[in-house]
């Protein structure tokens, strides 16, 4: 584990208040980080901030719905007097599940927002400060999901795929101003959201990764971006990245299907 006291005083969380985001949260809070935590539920917002304070490390909440075009505003507004010096942006998801020509185009832009607007508007803000102090941490919560195309998930992949190069050229913009830059690819996590949707986790051969193991791996590897894929899911992205575009979607479409319970 690096030492992680130069990404601090504060760490912003976006996306704290369960699953990954909350273990970010608590390891941090562990080695003396403050933290800030984003999401839209004040009940479990404030039961990952307790946990914090027990550790002895300070923490806020701020209870916004990122996709409202103001939220960034606020958490500007509510963060101006901190000392930022690590950004995790955990709030990525697929909030559209209709087959793109059947969605509607407004739930699509959200899928965006959230995903790709929201998320540099925040690394924006926050990576000017640590630019200009030599020293920081940015870490953007990535998917496999980018790595193949897959139905009722055409704006999702996409806005992955995106996320992926960003990373990419933040990372190399930022290196030689002492500023880490890490996408964390996660594949299938046993996060309270995934088990909300009822995933099939036991198709045989999925890798299965628990959040408090995510976060960790996340954070021991700050340094080494601009990619890190946990767990053993190396193999599943580098098979998904290979020529045979037809042949790999397909085969992914099967594996989803399963795990989601529907029909290949």
């Amino acid at each position: 584990m690096p030492e992680l006291s130069r990404y601090g005083p504060w760490a912003v969380i976006a996306g704290g208040s369960e699953g990954v985001g909350a273990e970010f949260a608590v390891q941090l809070a562990r080695d003396g980080i403050n933290v800030v935590l984003i999401a839209r539920k004040p009940g479990p917002l404030d039961e990952t901030a307790r946990r914090c304070r027990e550790s002895g490390a300070q923490a806020r909440t701020i209870a916004v719905d990122l996709l409202e075009p103001e939220s960034i505003s606020r958490i500007v507004k509510e963060t101006a007097d901190l000392d930022v010096g690590l950004l995790i942006y955990n709030a990525g998801a697929n909030t559209c599940r209709e087959q793109f020509l059947d969605a509607d185009l407004a739930a699509i832009g959200g899928v965006i927002d959230l995903n790709v607007t929201r998320m540099l508007e925040l690394v924006h803000h926050f990576g000017r400060p640590m630019r200009a102090r030599g020293r920081g941490g940015i870490l953007l919560v990535g998917s496999m999901a980018g790595t193949y195309g897959s139905m009722q998930q055409s704006a999702y992949t996409g806005v992955k795929a995106f996320g992926r190069l960003f990373a990419e050229s933040l990372w190399l913009e930022l290196r030689e101003y002492g500023v880490d830059v890490l996408e964390l690819v996660l594949g299938v996590t046993r996060t309270p959201a995934m088990e909300r949707a009822g995933l099939n986790f036991d198709v045989p051969g999925l890798v299965v990764s628990d959040p408090a193991d995510v976060a960790r791996e996340g954070l021991a590897n700050l340094a080494n971006g601009p990619v890190v894929i946990v767990g053993d899911n190396a193999a599943a992205v580098q098979w998904g990245s290979g020529p045979d575009r037809a042949a790999i979607v397909l085969g992914a479409h099967k594996r989803v299907q399963q795990l989601i319970g529907g029909k290949p």
